[in-house]
């Protein structure tokens, strides 16, 4: 099955080869071909005139009754108070130990010459 998949991934990627040496080759001829003289003085098509303004939509009217009260919006809800929040204390940083930079004398015994004959 695995091998299988394996075919159809070459053949995919064979087809792909290919078909990206046609484009390059299409490329190519392309900018081998002469250039194309301009035709001078072209007549330019025309656009029909723009109407005069935009038609105006009739304003509806309401009825108002003056012995009908005017509608209110009711009060919008006020947002609820938000807790605060209180962080612990961050933990105190360990000191660093600090580096001797002398070096301490320590009485090297000296191994005593061979006795000699």
């Amino acid at each position: 099955m695995a091998s299988f998949k394996c075919m159809i991934f070459a053949a995919f990627l064979i087809a792909l080869l290919f078909s990206s040496m046609d484009v390059g080759l299409a490329a190519r001829h392309l900018q081998q071909l002469p250039t194309v003289p301009l035709v001078p003085n072209l007549p330019m098509p025309s656009l029909p005139p723009l109407p005069g303004g935009l038609p105006t939509l009739p304003q509806p009217t309401l009825p108002t009754n003056p012995s009908l009260p005017q509608p209110t919006l009711p009060p919008l809800p006020s947002l609820p108070s938000v807790p605060k929040v209180a962080l612990p204390p961050l933990p105190s940083i360990p000191s660093i130990p600090t580096i001797p930079t002398t070096i301490p004398s320590i009485p090297i015994p000296f191994l005593s010459p061979p006795p000699g004959n």
